[in-house]
């Protein structure tokens, strides 16, 4: 869809959204943005100007289907995938790919770190996938040293972040905002430094006794995705990985640090959203963004979780996506899910199938609590068809189909109970919503209703 659109841009100093946007200009993309998200094209490129809403769309994607993440338009989620050396292999992960854009998507993050050629991989996930793809190329440059990070240079990352562009990443997460005066900061944590790529950075720094190579060459980064339309998810290398570390010192002043980050992007109209906890009691959600929006100037934000308590290992879909309606509520503009797995191993089908769909409540769960246009109306249009009993249409509507279905027919498995008025709940004698109650009868009702209130006022006089 987009090979005519890029053409005319490639080859181009600046080819980002941003850069078309702050020159007034609304790109085929910033259109097909406003009729998803039923929106105006001139609110899409004044909110992409002004660095509230991103459009992850590199010129080498161009079979992307192009989306939006900020404030303004509908909560959307993310999903991780990725190999690594001790499970999953390239079909897999494109097997998994296509699951999660099944099951709702809106964009996917390749967390590879072996399990075959990464380059491959990665390849392989760009060309299958209508949904912008994000990586962390900190991975692969470790890998590339054959994971010696005292080995590492600047050189290496920028060579892998590259490489990245070129193929069709769409952003990527730089863990910039880490610097060497933050390590001294998590002496009082339980789980210190939680985020891979951040405990990279922090054991590089540690080692050389120097500042972070990707904060010393944030321009060159800079450079690199101002010619392919890559946007910045600045990781949070601090973020809390329990609840204990929730909103420390260390956590606040690499916040400070991304926000500083932000502002430098902007200046070469380059895209940024930024990276967020992680462990968050529900108490301090809304502080969590908010403080985001303050330190960032309102850079969309874009959460893992937060898991609300750390005591429900299997079961961290649940503790996650309570916390991320509620971020999602207050202003998150992007959920990365997290599924049963979190903690315990590689996800597989199942993981990212039930991770994506508790995902995809919190997210439509915000929206609903934002009030945005339409955005109860698949709701309401479920409702109407769980009361006239129209199983099919309910299945249809679900964010799950297939599992609604499936529950429905572990025990009323022929087509005749798919127009019965009744389920096994109830069964054919109890169900409350066959208490149907026609017009004719309600005034009928009312009539008695208010005679009788008549009677009481002559009663009392």
């Amino acid at each position: 869809m987009r090979t005519e659109w890029v053409a005319k841009r490639r080859g181009q100093a600046n080819v980002t959204q941003m850069n078309y946007a702050r020159q007034g200009l609304i790109t085929e993309e910033m259109h097909y943005v406003a009729q998803r998200e039923n929106l105006t094209p001139e609110l899409i490129r004044d909110e992409v100007a002004r660095g509230r809403m991103i459009i992850p769309a590199n010129v080498n994607h161009p079979n992307l289907e192009p989306m939006a993440i900020g404030i303004a338009s509908k909560c959307k989620v993310n999903a991780n995938l990725g190999a690594s050396p001790n499970s999953s292999n390239l079909q897999e992960e494109v097997d998994k790919l296509n699951l999660a854009v099944k099951y709702g998507a809106d964009t996917v993050m390749d967390l590879s770190t072996g399990g075959g050629n990464l380059d491959e991989i990665r390849t392989a996930i760009i060309k299958a996938s209508p949904v912008p793809i994000g990586t962390v190329p900190i991975y692969q440059a470790l890998e590339s040293v054959n994971g010696r990070i005292e080995k590492l240079t600047p050189d290496d990352f920028l060579h892998i972040i590259d490489k990245h562009a070129q193929q069709g990443v769409d952003y990527m997460t730089i863990h910039a905002g880490i610097l060497i005066e933050h390590l001294p900061l998590v002496r009082s944590r339980i789980t210190g430094i939680v985020s891979r790529g951040g405990g990279i950075i922090a054991r590089w720094m540690l080692h050389h006794h120097k500042q972070n190579p990707l904060y010393t060459h944030f321009n060159d980064i800079i450079e690199i995705f101002k010619k392919h339309d890559v946007s910045f998810s600045l990781g949070d290398s601090l973020r809390p990985g329990c609840t204990h570390d929730a909103s420390d010192e260390a956590q606040l002043a690499e916040l400070k640090t991304l926000g500083q980050l932000t502002r430098k992007a902007w200046e070469h109209n380059v895209q940024v959203m930024v990276e967020g906890p992680g462990h968050v009691p529900m108490d301090q959600i809304e502080f969590n963004v908010k403080k985001q929006m303050e330190e960032c100037s309102e850079a969309p934000f874009y959460v893992l979780g937060p898991l609300v308590t750390d005591i429900a290992p299997g079961y961290d879909h649940i503790t996650s996506a309570i916390g991320a309606a509620i971020a999602g509520w207050h202003g998150t503009a992007m959920l990365c899910y997290v599924t049963p797995k979190e903690h315990l191993g590689l996800p597989n089908a199942e993981d990212v199938r039930n991770g994506l769909i508790a995902y995809k409540i919190a997210a439509h769960a915000a929206d609903i609590a934002r009030h945005r246009l339409g955005a109860r109306d698949r709701d309401d249009e479920l409702s109407a068809a769980r009361y006239n009993f129209d199983w099919n249409r309910q299945f249809e509507l679900s964010l799950d189909p297939d599992r609604a279905r499936e529950y429905h027919d572990e025990t009323l498995p022929a087509d005749i109970y798919k127009t019965a008025e009744f389920c096994s709940m109830c069964g054919p004698k109890f169900c409350p919503m066959q208490t149907k109650v026609d017009a004719d009868a309600l005034t009928e009702l009312e009539k008695y209703l208010a005679q009788e209130a008549q009677k009481k006022e002559v009663a009392q006089v």
